[in-house]
């Protein structure tokens, strides 16, 4: 290709004009978009939306009836904007680039997403659309720190001052909750039935957490009209569910790639992994998509198998993500190609996680271990280190520390999971890697963090003693004897990660031999 096509390729943006322009391999919407009406509003348009949820609905619409379930995007923070105006000038379409494992790529165009409201120059507009009586469900992926969840009370957290801006300020909305809120105000007031509210994030039980959250608010910002808090409780329906598709940022490289591939300029792709999983309880206000016709599965109860997700694989992506970025890995595929890495991450699964599982019907969990290992390892999916770090704090109580307190409960060993707590520590309290790298740390909580994990060498219970992450976790001696030597070889001056890691694996199996005999 001449530089003179390659800008003039590059001058051509995807958009449905330009539709017909794209190579046959490359899958479109074969339905009429035009004919489309916004069943679902969904709250905090990322990646993750893009890859999972809006490709559902893209797959569904291609079948006859489903006219009524396309997408209405909300962009509710000011780093939105950006995100708007792309879409806007792409009509709301989006590459997607599936990466199989073996080499293949998938290439397509989502057209489920029809409308983008960015709430802080709308916010009006983002309530009528909520209210309309073509929104059926209101789906979230607002990460967990949207939830404002209190981290050692598990209440809403009334000091966070985006929810106590809201509670005061009913009229001028700035979360997920008080836009949700004034909207199905408006509906009880007009007789109106009450959509969904469909948490879509990777949280245990994330439909009865967005209800607590929800109707805690509720009580809170209107405390006269109890009338309002029982309408919701009563009409609004918050079904669990287990979502699951590994979602790297997308990159300069996914930009070019597409751009070569398709022959049109998108500039905002998105890149995912082949494997998609949404388990979800059947249970919904005003009609649902019929998401089993194209992949979902409905159940009655998705606890075991949410909790299977978020203990093997979210804890597992931050075991290797911790671990890995100490070491000086960049990505999730490279620090699992290591074996000690592997090795580590699969006794993890086996020893400490397992043991904690509920009955899940249907589901090998050994051969789920061996997918996870498998996707994690896809070196087409270059999920990078930092983003799976993200947001730590969020993260881990969920993810990791909630297994330990089960162990310890059972009196089972810990020490593996406690070798990541105290890895924590030292990334939170050097930010740099062994090589004297440094590490891109993005935590809502990393000056606090940092803080707490910079009294360690005086002090090597220090982070420990942010109780609003750990609990009581200092005070329970099964778990402090681990954490207390793998702080001391992680800040011995010859500290080397991998060392300490098969040192702690090796005293693990001895332990786990020993037990069994």
């Amino acid at each position: 290709m001449t530089d003179t096509t390659k800008n003039k390729t590059l001058s051509q943006t995807l958009c449905k004009g330009n539709l017909a322009k794209l190579p046959t391999s490359v899958d479109i919407p074969t339905y009429d978009r035009s004919h489309l009406k916004a069943g679902i509003v969904h709250i905090g348009v990322g990646g993750f939306h893009r890859a999972h949820q809006a490709v559902y609905i893209n797959e569904l619409l291609k079948t006859p009836g489903a006219e009524q379930w396309g997408i209405c995007g909300i962009g509710l923070l000011e780093n939105n904007r950006g995100l708007r105006d792309i879409l806007v000038k792409q009509d709301y379409l989006y590459s997607l680039v599936v990466r199989h494992p073996n080499g293949k790529i998938d290439n397509k165009i989502i057209g489920s997403m029809i409308d983008f409201i960015f709430a802080p120059d709308s916010k009006q507009a983002v309530i009528d659309k909520l209210a309309h009586s073509d929104t059926k469900i209101v789906s979230l992926t607002i990460t967990e720190g949207g939830y404002n969840i209190h981290p050692t009370t598990g209440e809403l957290d009334l000091n966070n001052a985006s929810i106590a801006h809201d509670i005061a300020n009913p009229d001028d909305p700035t979360t997920a909750f008080g836009y949700i809120v004034a909207a199905l105000k408006i509906r009880k007031n007009n007789g109106m039935p009450a959509f969904t509210v469909q948490s879509c994030d990777n949280i245990q039980h994330n439909g009865a957490v967005t209800r607590k959250m929800l109707l805690s608010f509720t009580q809170q910002q209107n405390p006269a009209d109890a009338e309002l808090s029982q309408w919701i409780a009563q009409q609004v329906q918050f079904p669990n569910a287990m979502v699951d598709r590994i979602t790297p940022v997308t990159t300069k490289a996914d930009i070019d790639y597409v751009a070569q591939t398709f022959g049109l300029l998108d500039e905002w792709p998105i890149t995912c992994e082949s494997f998609s999983q949404w388990v979800i309880e059947d249970n919904f206000s005003d009609g649902r998509p019929q998401w089993d016709k194209v992949g979902a599965q409905f159940v009655s109860d998705v606890t075991p198998f949410e909790k299977m997700k978020i203990r093997l694989l979210n804890a597992g992506h931050s075991v290797l993500g911790l671990l890995g970025s100490i070491h000086g890995y960049a990505t999730i595929d490279e620090t699992v190609s290591d074996k000690d890495f592997a090795d580590y991450l699969r006794a993890f699964m086996d020893l400490e996680v397992t043991p904690l599982l509920d009955e899940l019907d249907g589901i090998d969990l050994a051969q789920y271990k061996d997918t996870l290992i498998e996707r994690f390892s896809n070196p087409n999916i270059k999920d990078n280190l930092a983003r799976i770090c993200s947001e730590s704090s969020a993260k881990l109580p969920k993810f990791l520390i909630a297994t330990i307190t089960e162990n310890l409960i059972a009196k089972r060993d810990c020490s593996l999971a406690a070798l990541v707590i105290a890895t924590w520590c030292l990334y939170s309290d050097k930010q740099v890697n062994q090589s004297q790298q440094t590490l891109d740390i993005q935590d809502a909580m990393r000056d606090e963090l940092s803080k707490y994990a910079k009294k360690t060498p005086t002090d090597k219970f220090a982070f420990l003693k942010l109780d609003s992450l750990f609990g009581d976790l200092i005070l329970q001696q099964a778990f402090t004897e681990h954490y207390g030597n793998a702080i001391n070889a992680l800040y011995s001056p010859s500290c080397y990660i991998k060392d300490i890691m098969k040192s702690t694996l090796e005293k693990k199996h001895k332990k786990a031999s020993a037990e069994t005999k």
